[in-house]
């Protein structure tokens, strides 16, 4: 765990303390801390009801098919004539957000699933969202967040999309609205009477409020267009307001023949019919997609506003994530399941007043490893064993570099149609490395991609068939094969 050092953060523990008299017997142990003692160790003084109360409070907001730029305090100065979330803003910018954070699998219910369980997706064997019975059944023999932390004392509760194999029942203590779509405009209410509850509990609180927009995108881009959107209506655009098309609208150059075979395979699909769709559609398609996330920005606004009046907001720690991003029209897409950014690089932001310094953070984060682990950190829980992913917590606390050279994401295309009579669904894994990301398939003649993300942050040339990024291309399987062997991963390679 990390160390408070700092006459800043001790006075921040001093406030706190004059605020809550039981905070008292914290601010005690954390002047050890100013000293050199761990901040964990914090925590372990003292008896178990002590304990549970020195703990922070835990809110998790999380977002369905949101990309890592979709909001305002990430976009130019145009781009903010287009979209306005002051909550997402408040949190970000108050809080550490990672700017290069990446979730397990562009895909929910395989997402949604590593991140209860702290494990990669052929791990829980969850890879898709319509996993076999086995694949269930092997996900459920983790100890997944939700009874991690009951088990450490915290009253647990879940409201809002849960989309994963676990039963949530079994998972949490108070749950509501377990649904996937149509959730939204019903969980207001709930998560405001849970955090009432918890106004003068002896346990600290683990909520996690987690809605389906901007996921109505799906429905919209189908032609199931205002009224008819499942968590709220929105008006119809007029085309001098939309924004402009996207800058990497078109296919990368040097494309590989499998990604060219998918988005055929795609479009061809109920599920993503925008084939056909004109520059004009592509553009209402990013307002459409702009106002869901205003209407979920409001929704998040409402329940910290529930976290204010609880009485709660300076004990509390609140992360703001996604479950995976939203292609926007980037290369002819919609949707998600590819590698490129719109669809796998998420926000995620750590939100905790008076003890988190604000802040943005250049680490690579994999959200689905990563963010139970980093959990546990924060609250000095212990975590179940042989997680595989990175604590955060110094990162967090210190801006204490952690060096990592590269994190690995996972895909299996599973939703298209043939295309001329045949049909493919390959995985896929990505390399993301300080400079470069890898992608890798396995099906097709040409397989690999290779992009320069500090050059080419669009995705617009695929580099993996030039002679001179030879040795790259080799450090980048290098890394996947050491990934491999590792965490027990069945890829084939090339």
């Amino acid at each position: 765990m990390n160390k408070l050092n700092s006459k800043k953060n001790f006075e921040n523990l001093k406030k706190l303390s004059s605020k809550d008299p039981s905070r008292r017997g914290f601010l005690k142990t954390s002047i050890s801390a100013l000293a050199g003692l761990p901040l964990g160790l914090t925590w372990a003084l003292g008896n178990d009801k002590s304990r549970s109360r020195r703990r922070p409070n835990i809110l998790v907001i999380m977002t369905d098919q949101q990309a890592g730029d979709a909001m305002s305090c990430r976009m130019s100065k145009i781009g903010k004539n287009y979209l306005n979330t002051p909550n997402m803003d408040r949190l970000c910018n108050e809080g550490v957000r990672f700017e290069r954070a990446y979730c397990a699998t562009p895909l929910s219910l395989p997402s949604r699933t590593s991140m209860l369980s702290g494990r990669y997706p052929h791990q829980t064997g969850v890879e898709d969202n319509s996993p076999d019975k086995a694949s269930r059944e092997r996900c459920r023999t983790f100890t997944t967040l939700g009874t991690t932390f009951q088990r450490a004392g915290y009253n647990t509760a879940y409201i809002g999309k849960f989309h994963t194999p676990y039963d949530p029942r079994k998972e949490f203590d108070h749950i509501a609205n377990i649904r996937n779509n149509g959730a939204d405009p019903r969980m207001l209410e709930p998560a405001a009477a849970f955090l009432e509850e918890q106004r003068n509990a002896e346990k600290p609180f683990f909520l996690v409020t987690s809605f389906n927009n901007p996921h109505n995108i799906c429905e919209w881009a189908r032609g199931d267009r205002g009224q008819q959107l499942p968590d709220g209506p929105i008006e119809s655009p007029s085309l001098d307001v939309c924004p402009p098309l996207r800058s990497n609208h078109l296919p990368p150059r040097n494309e590989t023949d499998i990604m060219k075979f998918m988005r055929k395979s795609y479009h061809a699909t109920d599920m993503t019919p925008v084939g056909d769709f004109t520059e004009a559609d592509w553009r209402k398609l990013q307002w459409a997609y702009y106002r869901m996330i205003e209407i979920v920005d409001r929704r998040i606004g409402k329940v910290l506003d529930a976290l204010r009046r609880s009485g709660h907001e300076q004990n509390t720690l609140v992360v703001f994530l996604s479950d995976h991003g939203e292609c926007q029209g980037a290369h002819r897409w919609n949707q998600k399941t590819v590698f490129f950014d719109e669809s796998s690089r998420v926000p995620l932001a750590f939100h905790w007043p008076g003890v988190i310094e604000p802040g943005s953070r250049e680490q690579l984060v994999q959200t689905g490893t990563d963010l139970f682990p980093t959990l546990c950190g924060l609250s000095d829980v212990t975590p179940p064993a042989n997680l595989p992913g990175l604590d955060l917590t110094n990162i967090i606390m210190n801006n204490t570099h952690k060096k990592r050279d590269y994190i690995v994401t996972s895909t299996h295309f599973i939703q298209g149609e043939p295309v001329d009579g045949v049909k493919h669904t390959p995985y896929g894994r990505m390399v993301r490395s300080q400079q470069y990301k890898y992608c890798v398939y396995d099906e097709g003649k040409r397989r690999e991609e290779l992009y320069d993300m500090f050059n080419d942050p669009g995705e617009m040339e695929n580099l993996a068939y030039k002679n001179e990024y030879n040795k790259i291309i080799q450090q980048h399987r290098n890394y996947l094969a050491e990934h491999c062997r590792k965490h027990n991963d069945s890829f084939r390679q090339v």
